[in-house]
């Protein structure tokens, strides 16, 4: 039986780790998760108003399709400005490609922030944005344990109505392939079906992770756009003013290409968590990390493998929706 990791975290996929910082005067923060080496990596984008860098640099047919960390904050455009604070840090580490003796390390650091720029902080940074201070302070402060909630890239997060924020989920599928989710919840949609109450997501909790609520009678969800007169209301209804920004990881020995499928299946965790996904509204984003220590086989086995990593993904991934707003909700 699939059960969660240790931690229940996208770090028990072994190897990875998070770190999370804020500046709370801004209300903003920045989330970097650190790979050991370089990762075989893959993006797939559906939202459509993304704010992303070096995305094109994963694509299966380029020469590096790789990444030593990737990097989710929230202020929009200028949160980009975190992983350039990420690749600085990582590089006085001396990880990185190197192209040439002497050289600096040159690490990839692929990137997509969300927009938390109408949530009350102060952001009147002139020419100093935060966001490279805080990429660099992320990438110390990185670990295997990490909170969840309205931390990192979730601090200035909303869903739908309510907060939003960072979260995670694992699952062991046994034989050495691990499976794992982090997000930054920051979607126009709802996490909640009519009651308020329950998560879309519920069908995929594990052990009351995200509060065990369970539907009991209630109306049917016949309406396609949940508060939209609210979110009018709060400016929400402006392309590119929500994003969920997501990473999922494995331990299986994966292609580029096959972690694309992975991180396109992985989508449709967001599907089964909030309700609308992808709209012109999001930005919404899936990468995906392939640490190569676990062979899925060959053939017909191989693709079955895949199959099934790609639905753990998706399924890590709704619960991972729902754990952000969750802890998000109860600090």
């Amino acid at each position: 039986m699939p059960r969660p990791g240790r931690l229940n975290l996208i770090t028990d996929v072994p190897g990875l780790k998070v770190g999370c910082v804020e500046d709370e005067a801004v209300r903003t923060g920045v989330t970097v998760l650190l790979c050991p080496d370089a990762w075989a990596a893959a993006v797939d984008v559906r939202g459509g108003g993304p704010a992303v860098r070096e995305t094109d640099t994963l694509r299966p047919e380029n020469s590096f399709s790789r990444a030593h960390a990737i990097c989710l904050s929230g202020g929009s455009v200028f949160g980009l400005g975190a992983a350039d604070g990420a690749a600085i840090a990582l590089s006085a580490r001396d990880v990185g490609v190197k192209l040439a003796a002497g050289s600096p390390a040159i690490p990839i650091v692929p990137a997509a922030s969300l927009h938390d720029l109408g949530n009350g902080g102060d952001k009147a940074w002139g020419l100093s944005p935060p966001y490279r201070e805080l990429g660099m302070k992320a990438v110390e402060a990185a670990a295997a344990d990490f909170p969840l909630g309205a931390v990192g890239a979730g601090r200035g997060a909303m869903a739908g109505v309510v907060k939003g924020g960072l979260g995670s989920a694992s699952l062991d599928l046994g034989d050495g392939l691990i499976v794992g989710a982090l997000v930054a919840a920051n979607p126009v949609g709802s996490v909640y079906m009519p009651d308020g109450e329950t998560f879309w997501a519920w069908p995929f909790e594990i052990n009351g992770e995200f509060g065990g609520r369970r539907p009991g009678a209630m109306a049917t969800a016949v309406e396609p756009m949940p508060d939209d007169t609210k979110l009018g209301a709060m400016g929400r209804l402006r392309p590119g003013a929500n994003t969920t920004l997501a990473i999922v990881a494995t331990t299986a020995d994966l292609s580029t290409a096959e972690a694309q499928r992975m991180a396109m299946m992985a989508h449709d965790g967001m599907g089964r968590a909030i309700r609308p996904a992808h709209t012109t509204f999001d930005g919404d984003i899936v990468f995906a990390l392939a640490s190569g220590a676990t062979t899925l086989g060959e053939g017909p086995a191989r693709a079955a493998g895949l199959a099934r990593l790609g639905s753990a993904a998706a399924d890590c991934l709704a619960r991972a929706i729902a754990r952000a707003v969750y802890e998000a909700r109860a600090a």
